[in-house]
């Protein structure tokens, strides 16, 4: 014969909750992420003259869970190929190929950032 109970009428703040653990809008969690995407992005970024790496780093509002990039030719050269210098680490499509490198490290990360905000 199994045991079991049933909760009736459980209360949580889950806004609460979120906050935290650093998982809100704008929380630890999310700045952590943007900060490491921008990091682990840079030597994958075409470069000429640093303009499009500083563009990432301008127009990033860290926390907001968006990396911009915004330059003339930034959609250019994400999607088409082109003959960059340091190739073939720096080239189009740079965040999907960081993201196959680092995505585990990140999210790791952004575990231990949750688990700390805990304590």
């Amino acid at each position: 014969m199994a045991n079991f109970f049933i909760l009736k009428g459980l209360e949580y703040d889950l806004k609460k909750i979120l906050r935290r653990r650093g998982l809100e809008k704008q929380g630890e969690v999310q700045k952590y992420i943007d900060s490491k995407v921008l990091e682990y992005c840079e030597p994958y970024v075409p470069k000429r003259e640093n303009f499009l790496i500083a563009s990432g780093k301008e127009q990033t509002i860290v926390g907001s869970g968006e990396v911009r990039y915004r330059t003339l030719y930034a959609r250019r050269w994400y999607y088409m190929p082109a003959n960059f210098q340091e190739a073939p680490q720096r080239g189009n499509y740079w965040f999907e190929r960081m993201k196959q490198r680092y995505k585990k490290q990140i999210l790791e990360g952004a575990v231990g950032v949750a688990k700390r905000n805990t304590t």
